[in-house]
């Protein structure tokens, strides 16, 4: 096990719909906060309140006792980890890194050994919730990685999410993380199903929300994103591209372990459509935009 350094200075790198208020609560918890983005603009309202720019991952990574990644695609993983201005090339012995995007679970295990050999500690821990569960501290954080340096890394995991679960080792939390996204795949089409049939019989929608958003089909799909479908309202809390990358993640695992997923299959195709119409910048509730087409 590394000897890990206390945690006095968070690097957070990726600021933006939801990293923006993550680091907040950091920085609002008393701890220092570097920060570095791609867009520099997008850092300017946490710096004012406190917080440290840098310019590159690896300068974060220099000067933090614990670094979170909150990026957009395995990619940027990939280089914000392992390019030559990246945290690994730089992170001082005993660093706990913490990568927070949502990518592959081969990857995470990649980082994760990577890291031991520098005398570092990564975990995985990916998030549910959207803007609105980073804004309220709520996300849903699913780890994977070794015990200790869970415990060592979960005070700073609770100023960001309530339920919190180290679900096994390396990879093991992005794994969790596609199961979140395949049933959400499935529930956003059914919402989007009922909202379309109601609105085909001549039901008023909303009327139709107050009484099955009780019942057995509530939950945030419908009760958060059904009102915004019904009212045309698709500004992102969490983009349809950055979903579809979910997704095709979660269809090459299951692949691998040849596990048919027709839901996920189909939830992929629509979502391709909309995309491929201009509505990737969208949020995940534009879906709806298919069946009223």
């Amino acid at each position: 096990m590394t000897n890990l350094k206390e945690i006095k200075t968070v690097g957070f790198i990726g600021v933006g719909i939801m990293g923006n208020s993550m680091a907040g609560h950091i920085l609002a918890a008393g701890y220092g906060v570097n920060v570095y983005n791609r867009t520099k603009a997008k850092t300017d309202a946490i710096v004012a309140k406190g917080a440290k720019w840098f310019d590159t991952p690896g300068a974060i990574a220099a000067n933090s006792d614990l670094v979170i990644t909150m990026v957009g695609f395995p990619s940027d993983v990939e280089e914000v980890y392992m390019g030559e201005q990246g945290i690994l090339h730089h992170a001082q012995p005993g660093t706990t890194l913490i990568d927070m995007t949502t990518s592959s679970p081969s990857l995470a295990r990649t980082i994760s050994e990577a890291a031991l050999t520098k005398g570092l500690a990564a975990i995985d821990a990916p998030v549910s919730g959207g803007d609105i569960g980073a804004r309220d501290a709520k996300l849903t954080i699913m780890v994977g990685g070794d015990s200790a340096t869970f415990n060592h890394a979960l005070p700073v995991l609770k100023l960001m999410g309530g339920s919190i679960v180290l679900q096994g080792g390396p990879g093991m939390g992005q794994h969790t993380k596609m199961c979140n996204q395949i049933v959400i795949a499935s529930t956003i089409m059914g919402v989007s199903e009922g909202i379309a049939y109601a609105k085909k019989v001549g039901l008023d929608p909303s009327s139709v929300m107050q009484s099955i958003g009780g019942g057995a089909a509530s939950g945030f799909q419908l009760n958060i994103l059904g009102p915004k479908m019904i009212a045309g309202d698709f500004a992102p809390g969490f983009y349809i591209e950055h979903f579809i990358k979910d997704l095709n993640i979660a269809l090459s695992e299951a692949k691998a372990m040849n596990l048919e997923l027709p839901g996920l299959i189909q939830a992929k195709k629509l979502y391709d459509q909309l995309a491929a119409n201009g509505h990737s910048k969208d949020g995940t509730q534009g879906l709806i935009q298919f069946y009223l087409a």
